[in-house]
């Protein structure tokens, strides 16, 4: 009974001690861990106490949501990057160009420019990147060796060349690569490779019959017309783990937390035979898609000085690289991979590599939607439902249909801006 009144006294005591309590929200493990580094932040600034709450990554969208709804938001909160359009239209974030750039140290210019990219939109930045992912093939060394190639495939002519091999090599019941047919990013990451955009005019299209799309059709089909890849899902494969360990498959395109897990999930006697390779492109290394999560202040917040002070402090450096330590989340800043845990991770180097080719997905508030068709799209292609031009038709006319009233809104902002001014505006306002 003692020690809880002596919880109870100790968790109310920071309520009225005068300090701007500043709140912060954050998704999942991240949120879990990020505590640890707040007594250090709150050392440094005496007059602010940050009060964390994690939020479930499953659910963390719609809470942001009736939060916006009922007035009720943080000062400051960690979001998906891909979420960041959404509450810019929403005008629920404050613009931070004037913030960064009076903040000595916070350069956009060190940060990985596809990883930054994700939180400027029309020209204005609303967020600053937490940390960052993108996706790259996890590789067999031994199984490639064993298939005859000599190093890492880096362009897709190089990468079929492996992959049929390595078949040839493994015979009918493995395969060469794991493209899991419930996730989006397989597909997505040879797609964004192309040279025209994903979305068109002003994202109110779909651009998926784009010749460099339907290219990236094209490769994932034949993944699996060659039998190189099983028409399997992740849930479909009861450890993913193992079986890359027994040669299953030899190329896993997935990102920087299977990092941990390979490194504690596979045997020692394989730990020396994977490693991991930039994604290969048509002509060379190739693009992926900039993931992860930001900052961002809400417009409403009374608070925003000291929460800005707080998103100064996680952005640092040296913060960076111990919230690293605590979560394996790489850093988006590039002056943070000068330390030695990352410098000195073989593993790691891939990513640092991949990241400097990284694109942020399309930034509209509809852009998860249309993701998840690609999925769906994607998996009746690979199981030849649909042909190529079938599918890059499908998508275009799917995407198109969840844009439907985006292009009204912007049609109707268009007509606005086009109307003349009345006479009284033309002579001027209190002229």
């Amino acid at each position: 009974m003692l020690a809880s009144l002596a919880l109870l006294l100790g968790s109310c005591s920071g309520r009225g001690d005068g300090r701007t309590v500043v709140k912060f929200w954050a998704m999942g493990f991240e949120g879990e861990m990020v505590a640890r580094l707040i007594p250090e932040f709150e050392r440094r600034n005496p007059g602010i106490r940050v009060q964390v709450q994690q939020l479930p990554i499953t659910s963390a969208h719609e809470k942001l949501l009736t939060a916006f709804a009922g007035d009720s938001l943080p000062d400051v909160c960690a979001i998906g990057n891909t979420w960041v359009s959404e509450f810019a239209l929403l005008d629920a974030l404050e613009p931070l160009d004037r913030r960064i750039a009076a903040t000595p140290g916070l350069r956009a210019q060190d940060y990985f420019a596809g990883a930054w990219d994700t939180g400027v939109i029309d020209g204005q930045a609303y967020a600053v990147p937490w940390y960052v992912e993108t996706r790259l093939p996890y590789y067999r060394r031994d199984l490639l060796e064993n298939a005859g190639i000599a190093r890492p495939p880096q362009t897709w002519d190089e990468w079929k060349t492996a992959m049929a091999a390595i078949k040839r090599e493994v015979g009918p019941d493995r395969y060469a690569v794991l493209f899991p047919l419930n996730e989006p990013e397989p597909l997505l990451n040879l797609g964004i490779q192309a040279d025209e955009p994903l979305l068109r005019d002003g994202g109110r299209y779909g651009n998926f019959r784009s010749p460099g799309f339907k290219r990236a059709l094209a490769f994932y089909r034949e993944a699996f017309a060659h039998q190189w890849a099983p028409l399997a899902s992740n849930t479909q494969i009861a450890n993913v783990w193992n079986e890359f360990g027994r040669g299953y498959f030899s190329f896993y395109v997935n990102g920087p937390w299977n990092i941990a897990e390979f490194k504690r999930r596979l045997p020692a006697d394989l730990q020396d035979k994977w490693m991991t390779m930039p994604l290969p492109g048509e002509r060379g290394p190739g693009a992926s898609v900039a993931g992860g999560a930001s900052f961002v202040l809400f417009r409403g917040s009374p608070r925003q000085d000291a929460a800005w002070k707080l998103i100064a402090y996680l952005s640092e450096p040296a913060t960076q690289m111990r919230f690293h330590g605590l979560t394996g989340n790489l850093p988006p800043r590039r002056e943070s991979w000068n330390a030695p845990a990352l410098v000195g991770d073989p593993y790691a180097r891939a990513f640092r590599d991949q990241l400097e080719r990284a694109r942020p997905a399309p930034k509209v508030p509809e852009w998860e939607r249309i993701a998840m068709e690609i999925k769906l799209v994607g998996e009746q292609l690979a199981n030849g439902r649909l042909t190529v031009d079938q599918a890059a038709a499908e998508l275009d006319r799917r995407a198109d249909r969840i844009l439907e009233k985006r292009r009204w809104m912007l049609d109707q902002a268009d007509r606005r801006a086009a109307r003349p001014a009345s006479p009284a505006a033309a002579a001027g306002e209190g002229g």
